[in-house]
């Protein structure tokens, strides 16, 4: 299993046009084969700043999903409205502490 966290940071004025994309994708990429859900976080003190966190089967369903069809709809639509250059992890659960 693979974590990804992504961090997006917009231009202010373009916050609620990436929200409201958002809302037309959200359940397609949640039901993309290999992803096992997805969240999307906004940080309190700078709204700019919202993260995507979603859990995949591995690195392979990943990729199968940065090179599809979907992704390649989405992602020329938002870059546009970004006010920094992404970041992202890939990452392996160690601890679990959540119930």
């Amino acid at each position: 299993m693979l974590v990804r966290i992504v961090k997006l940071q917009f231009k202010e004025e373009k916050i609620n046009d990436f929200l409201l994309h958002f809302e037309t994708v959200k359940w397609e990429v949640t039901n993309f084969p290999g992803c096992r859900g997805m969240k999307l976080f906004q940080d309190m003190k700078t709204p700019c700043i919202i993260m995507t966190y979603s859990v995949w089967d591995d690195e392979k369903t990943l990729e199968n999903y940065k090179n599809s069809a979907l992704f390649e709809s989405i992602w020329p639509n938002i870059k546009v409205w970004f006010d920094a250059k992404p970041e992202a992890w890939s990452l392996e659960t160690t601890f679990d502490g959540f119930k």
